[in-house]
């Protein structure tokens, strides 16, 4: 296979739009820029230098949550293939490059999210079982079949905190130092 994947980090600039297909699929579509910068010797401050417009489309799972989350003006970074998209218009045959993205995400070095994980219905574990719901966001039990429950961590180890938090945030608890 010799698929083009590429990272992008711009900003959307239209508002993603969910579509539900007639084969039962959902499809999200949105428009990002990303715009180069470069160091103007003369004025000695960085300046914007091109911009690369690109048609972003997400689908399924990766289709709700993008339209439930994110929305015109968002710094965002998406990874997935690159592809041209063409088409027959009025001036003849047309072409505009496109990315059918496999990972979509807030810029986090741009502002801050909070992070929720999708619920999802559990496999039952004998045929004449009844499935069961996972547990609610913002549980501490990750979902039945969770890939990364293993890996998961809150860096915490007894009473110790992995690094001292510092936050501006009004009624955040205090940094828990660490032991050296």
């Amino acid at each position: 296979m010799n698929e083009t994947n590429v990272t992008v980090i711009g900003n959307i600039v239209t508002s993603p739009q969910r579509h539900r297909l007639p084969s039962g699929d959902s499809v999200t579509n949105f428009r990002m820029a990303s715009t180069s910068r470069r160091f103007d010797r003369e004025t000695q401050a960085w300046a914007d230098h091109r911009t690369f417009f690109v048609d972003v489309e997400c689908w399924d799972e990766l289709a709700g949550n993008v339209s439930h989350t994110l929305s015109k003006g968002d710094p965002v970074l998406v990874r997935g293939e690159l592809y041209t998209h063409s088409w027959d218009g009025e001036q003849g045959r047309r072409s505009r490059p496109q990315v059918r993205a496999a990972h979509v995400g807030p810029d986090l070095a741009r502002g801050v999210a909070e992070y929720r994980r999708t619920a999802r219905v559990a496999v039952p574990a004998d045929p004449g079982g009844i499935a069961e719901a996972a547990e609610a966001p913002g549980d501490d039990v990750p979902p039945p079949g969770d890939p990364y429950a293993e890996r998961s961590t809150d860096y915490f180890e007894g009473d110790a905190a992995l690094h001292q938090a510092d936050s501006d945030q009004p009624g955040d608890r205090e940094a828990v130092p660490v032991p050296t």
